[in-house]
């Protein structure tokens, strides 16, 4: 049986037949690094009677096969092969996500415009976006040279007021 999980999901496997069991079974769980069925490829992890195994987080390393072998007394009853294939939880998000990006770029790293937007809507918003930025930037310019004018104004004092008006007065 072919089984399908992505990185860090649980996987489980169920050593089911389709006939009964005897009642004093024992079952072994083998593992191999490869897609194969030869006995000689195969570790053990874990004997006992329970016909379901269970990975928690699934890794890369789970990937291969996995044999369940039924026993009833030292006489073999049924095999098993289950094939785990684990597809990488990031790499696969991250081809998607890059994809989408690359799609949505021009040469010289332009973005696309909005697919339900006209050629004529996105012209007609250029100027009106060139308006804005002109009366911002002319803003910016006139207060700059507004404040420079004022702190350079040379400060009057009110002594200096009243002497000036003192000297009109004598002519």
């Amino acid at each position: 049986m072919d089984i399908n999980a992505t990185e860090n999901s649980r996987s489980q496997m169920w050593c089911k037949v389709p006939f009964l069991l005897p009642d004093n079974i024992q079952v072994i769980w083998r593992v191999a690094e490869v897609k194969t069925q030869q006995v000689d490829q195969f570790k053990e992890v874990t004997a006992g009677v329970d016909r379901l195994y269970s990975i928690p987080s699934t890794s890369l390393q789970h990937q291969g096969t996995y044999q369940c072998e039924i026993f009833s007394g030292q006489r073999s009853i049924v095999r098993l092969y289950f094939y785990l294939t684990v597809t990488p939880e990031v790499s696969s998000g991250h081809t998607e996500l890059q994809e989408i990006f690359d799609l949505s770029l021009l040469p010289g790293g332009r973005l696309l415009p909005d697919p339900g937007a006209s050629a004529c809507c996105v012209l007609l918003s250029l100027p009106l976006l060139l308006t804005a930025c002109l009366t911002a930037l002319f803003l910016l310019l006139f207060l700059s040279l507004g404040a420079l004018y004022w702190s350079s104004k040379p400060k009057q004092t009110p002594h200096a007021g009243h002497a000036a008006r003192d000297e009109d007065l004598e002519f």
